[in-house]
């Protein structure tokens, strides 16, 4: 089972360590306050009250055991820095930090994170985005031209099959699969049949996507 380091049980800590829990993987956790620690001790495997700029306390934890750490601090950036650093010089495979600006995300990026999360600027797209239009339910950036999208069927579109609407020659979308009372169909063939209770999920370009539900 894999196992990860979540550094920074604030709110944004505590999601991701309780997702992990979720999806069945060992997670450590470690913050300098105790109610923040005793808050996260339902959903994970273990917890530590200590300082993450502390190389002694780092070490002890058995950094190179850990697939991945997260660095989640959210309230000082420099404790933020000083802990990837930390990390990356005892060994840790992977180090994900958390950044609030364009230029701390720099600094981490040269001081041992090896990728760097931006909640607020990510949640923000997302939130821009899905209020475009009321056909998106959800959306997930790949890259500058390619997304994800959740969509509902247009009312045109009821009662047709995937076959008939032939969006992917069309428009270059693929449909990837259909969702209906929660439950998320990927099996789906040519003869599919879509209908307004149902949404879709769709692969492609974001223009392609826009023309096509006319965002």
């Amino acid at each position: 089972m894999r196992s990860i380091l979540v550094i920074g049980i604030g709110r944004f800590g505590k999601h991701i360590a309780k997702k992990l829990n979720d999806l069945n993987y060992q997670v450590m956790a470690l913050d300098q306050k105790e109610e923040r620690v005793n808050d996260v001790l339902p959903f994970v495997t273990n917890a530590q009250i200590g300082d993450s700029t502390n190389a002694e306390i780092l070490s002890s934890l058995g950094i190179r055991n850990f697939d991945a750490c997260i660095v989640a601090i959210g309230d000082n950036f420099q404790n933020s820095l000083e802990t990837a650093s930390l990390l990356k010089e005892l060994g840790a495979k992977k180090v994900i930090a958390r950044a609030s600006r364009g230029v701390q995300e720099k600094f981490l990026l040269r001081n041992g994170a090896d990728e760097v999360v931006y909640p607020e600027k990510q949640l923000a797209a997302w939130t821009a985005v899905r209020c475009t239009s009321e056909h998106i339910l959800d959306y997930i950036e790949l890259d500058k031209e390619y997304s994800i999208f959740e969509l509902s069927v247009p009312a045109e579109w009821n009662g047709r099959t995937i076959l008939q609407l032939d969006i992917r020659k069309k428009y270059g979308i693929n449909i990837l699969g259909v969702r209906e009372n929660g439950e998320l169909d990927m099996d789906i063939v040519p003869d599919t049949v879509l209908s307004q209770e149902k949404s879709i999920l769709v692969l492609g370009r974001q223009k392609a996507v826009q023309k096509c539900f006319h965002i």
